[in-house]
């Protein structure tokens, strides 16, 4: 047993109700947005809605099942987050493991390295990025929404680091085995290198999910937006179709505030799912992928 001083232990206490406090004040938004959404309109439309629903109803969430821009919207996101996630991924593997060889191994590495820092340092501007994604005919395409982003130099650092922090006798055992580069790559690197993947996925799924405005510029149909697009525009004007689509019964249970909220709540509920499931990995991917040994 370990006796902790009395400042340590004032510390600790300290520590816990500030982490305590700031984590409440982060979910209460979330919890009133939830308790918004399970609530009839005539409680949410008067702003009695708090941190508990009033007049308990799921009519919203049956609403949004039945709402075609909602459901397109999902999908959208869906394919953006599946196909962005895989092929940032692999760009990202590949590019670290490049630069993460010595110049005598990599000869240029250093030149390469100072080209992927300078993206970060400097950029085009919105208005020629725009112009680049149009004339090379992506467009109002879901590639245009996955293949400008796919390579994120701030992952590309954090694996580098990992895997110069590796061993150099499990690439040498490989490499006198006869192994390639690509064998070694994923029989070797890939497999003792699920924290730092982890939390790569982690980044790039968030992005992709969460990304929004890059929906409204390259998307020139409402129908191919991802969802945080839609979710953009749903948030910022009146949503007609309700009336168009709502019997005068249901218009009592289902307001433009509820609905709202029903949609904004789904979503972040994949984000909150996954995760947990990735957590775990978080936090030791980023310690050992942020110094080198």
């Amino acid at each position: 047993m370990i006796r902790l001083s009395l400042g340590r232990k004032l510390f600790l206490i300290g520590n816990t109700i500030l982490l305590t406090g700031l984590s409440i004040v982060c979910l209460l938004p979330l919890i009133n947005i939830l308790a918004i959404s399970f609530s009839s309109a005539g409680p949410a439309i008067a702003n009695m809605v708090k941190f508990w629903p009033v007049e308990f109803t799921f009519s919203s969430y049956k609403f949004i099942m039945h709402k075609q821009q909602f459901l397109t919207a999902m999908v959208v996101t869906l394919k953006r987050f599946s196909l962005g996630t895989i092929i940032s991924l692999t760009l990202t593997l590949f590019s670290a493991y490049a630069l993460s060889k010595e110049e005598n191994a990599f000869r240029g590495r250093t030149i390469y390295a100072w080209v992927f820092m300078l993206t970060i340092l400097f950029n085009g501007g919105l208005i020629p990025w725009y112009m680049a994604v149009n004339q090379t005919g992506l467009l109002d395409q879901i590639w245009a929404l996955v293949i400008p982003n796919a390579v994120q130099v701030f992952n590309v650092i954090l694996l580098l680091n990992f895997f110069r922090g590796l061993p150099k006798e499990l690439e040498e055992a490989a490499f006198m085995d006869g192994a390639g580069h690509l064998t070694t790559l994923i029989r070797v690197f890939v497999p003792v290198s699920a924290p730092a993947l982890a939390t790569v996925a982690l980044f790039t799924i968030v992005y992709h999910w969460n990304s929004w405005f890059d929906g409204l510029l390259l998307m020139n149909s409402p129908a191919h937006y991802p969802l945080q697009s839609y979710l953009q525009t749903v948030t910022t004007v009146r949503d007609l179709t309700l009336v168009s689509s709502q019997s005068l019964e249901d218009l009592k249970d289902v307001s433009d505030r509820t609905s709202k909220a029903a949609q904004l709540f789904l979503g972040a509920l994949p984000i909150l799912c996954a995760y947990p499931f990735l957590q775990r990995y978080f936090m030791k991917g980023i310690v050992m992928g942020s110094v080198k040994e």
